[in-house]
C-alpha cells in the first residue's frame, strides 16, 4: 500500500510524537546492519517523544524521508546506507528507478487514496472476495493537521523520490484498474452473447423436434388410413 507523501509523513510525525520508534528495526541490507555513522539517530534517549513538525523535518537522518522509495527500492544497488559510495544525485536515480522498477513487477499493490478501487483490484487479482466494502476514511491524524504552504512546500522537498514515485504509482494503478475492468465487462458481453446463442440453439432445437414430431403424427395418421 502506498500513499500520497506529504500524508504519510505528518502521520509518522504525529506517531513518533506520541512515542512511537523503530530501534528494534535491523535495516539488514548485503546481510548486515548499518553502522552508527552509516545511520545516526534523531534524538536523545528512548524515543522522540513531544518532537516538533520543525525538528522532525531538520534532521536530514530521518528515514521518514522518502520511506516509500527507499522500502521498495534494493538498497543494495547504492551501498546500503553508505552514503559516500556514490553521489547524490545518481544515488537518488538508481533508488527511484529500482522502486517503480519493483512496484511494477507486483502482482497488486493498492494505494490509500483510492480504497475502493484497491478493494476492486485485489478480489479480481486473487479471485478472493472481502466480506465487507473498503472504507475511505478522510478523517485522519495526517488530515486533521493544519499546515501553512511553506510546510507543505518542504515536505514535498524532502520526500522528493516519493512524489515522483506516488505519480508513477497512481498512473500505473488507475492504468491497472481500467484494464481489469475494461476487461471484465468484455467477458460479461461474451457471457451474455454466448448465453443467447445457446438460447437460440436450443429454441432451434425444440422448433425442429416440434417438426419432426408433427411429421411423424402425420405419417402414422396416413398409415392407419390405408390400413
Amino acid at each position: 500500500m502506498l500513499r500520497d507523501p506529504v500524508s504519510r509523513f505528518l502521520s509518522e510525525w504525529k506517531h513518533v510524537q506520541r512515542g512511537a520508534t523503530w530501534k528494534t528495526s535491523l535495516h539488514m541490507c548485503d546481510g548486515r546492519s548499518p553502522t552508527q555513522d552509516e545511520l545516526p539517530t534523531c534524538y536523545l534517549g528512548d524515543d522522540w517523544s513531544g518532537v516538533t513538525l520543525q525538528e522532525f523535518m531538520d534532521c536530514i537522518y530521518n528515514l521518514a524521508n522518502n520511506r516509500q522509495v527507499r522500502m521498495l527500492a534494493d538498497l543494495s544497488l547504492v551501498g546500503c546506507y553508505n552514503l559516500s559510495s556514490m553521489n547524490e544525485s545518481e544515488r537518488n536515480e538508481i533508488l527511484l528507478r529500482s522502486a517503480k522498477d519493483n512496484l511494477k513487477n507486483m502482482a497488486f499493490f493498492g494505494l490509500t487514496e483510492y480504497q475502493r478501487k484497491t478493494q476492486y483490484l485485489f478480489e479480481r487479482t486473487f479471485n478472493l472476495k472481502f466480506i465487507s466494502p473498503f472504507t475511505q476514511l478522510n478523517s485522519t491524524r495526517a488530515a486533521n493537521v493544519d499546515i501553512e504552504w511553506p510546510t507543505r512546500r518542504r515536505i514535498e522537498e524532502l520526500n522528493f523520490l516519493d512524489m515522483q514515485l506516488y505519480e508513477y504509482a497512481k498512473d500505473l494503478f488507475l492504468q491497472r484498474f481500467q484494464f481489469t475492468r475494461q476487461r471484465e465487462r468484455q467477458l460479461e458481453r461474451q457471457r451474455r452473447r454466448e448465453e443467447r446463442q445457446l438460447l437460440r440453439a436450443q429454441k432451434a432445437h425444440r422448433y425442429r423436434q416440434q417438426a419432426d414430431d408433427s411429421v411423424t403424427t402425420e405419417d402414422y395418421t396416413g398409415q392407419v388410413v390405408r390400413w
